[in-house]
């Protein structure tokens, strides 16, 4: 079963935090009554010709409850090969609301391979879907946010297939924004991913590293825009000894809530 990359090195879904200007804070959520946009473009991590377009879009059902979709599509070899990559949707609730410390639980459901170059719209042979459960705590004050979250993801190539041929996943990481004004501020980002846990404990599941630094401008308190690098770092084995295989990303992004 190939690997589905469940966090973009520049992800763009925002549907978790308090209620503040839109500027990349891991603990922003829209207020009751609003929507969000996040648009992505970005480099490929392992390939210089390849180019990936995300949109994130939610509401905030509540001041705690917030919905939201993601879809991305890539292309590669200058449009050549163009790809509808994933789509899902989720819920984020926030369990505390403390003035300066915020929890939330998180849930979704989505796919990739929704319809690759060459291949047919969700072909069986192409697509996987994907379930997923998490939970993020955080601590904000009006100049910097640091917040930790852990995710668990189970994927197969059925909706509904609960049967031990899936893959089971977990992804742990911590995200952080510094504003040093009130326009500009600095990003940063980092991420464990095991791919499959039925290969944790014996040595051959040695995970992938995501990170991230990037800097936004807030235009005014409902616009920004941002650009960013990142960094992918995984163990494989090759002929019996493990290699780290690495990959770098750029990319930019517009956010806007109304």
């Amino acid at each position: 079963m190939k690997k589905l990359v469940l966090t973009s090195l520049l992800a763009v879904f925002a549907a978790t935090g308090a209620n503040a200007a839109i500027n990349d804070n891991p603990l922003y959520r829209p207020e009751q009554g609003r929507f969000y946009s996040v648009t992505a473009l970005e480099s490929s991590s392992r390939s210089t010709n390849t180019y990936t377009l995300g949109e994130a879009f939610g509401y905030g059902i509540t001041d705690r409850l917030a919905v939201g979709l993601e879809t991305t599509a890539s292309t590669a070899n200058w449009f050549d090969q163009n790809s509808w990559d994933t789509f899902g949707v989720g819920l984020n609730y926030r369990v505390f609301d403390g003035a300066n410390w915020k929890a939330d639980v998180f849930g979704s459901y989505g796919f990739s391979g929704v319809w690759p170059y060459g291949k047919t719209f969700l072909g069986e042979e192409n697509t996987l879907y994907a379930w997923t459960v998490g939970a993020s705590v955080g601590y904000e004050t009006a100049e910097w946010t640091v917040a930790g979250h852990i995710a668990y993801d189970y994927l197969n190539s059925e909706s509904f297939n609960w049967g031990d041929d899936g893959v089971h996943s977990l992804r742990v990481g911590a995200d952080a924004l510094f504003a040093m004004n009130m326009q500009w501020s600095l990003v940063l980002g980092a991420e464990y991913q095991i791919d499959d846990m039925a290969d944790m404990w014996d040595g051959d599941n040695r995970g992938t590293w995501l990170g991230k630094l990037g800097v936004n401008y807030n235009i005014d308190d409902a616009k920004y825009i941002g650009a960013y690098v990142g960094k992918e770092m995984s163990h494989t084995p090759n002929a019996g000894e493990w290699e780290i295989e690495d990959g770098f990303a750029y990319g930019v992004k517009f956010g806007i809530e109304f």
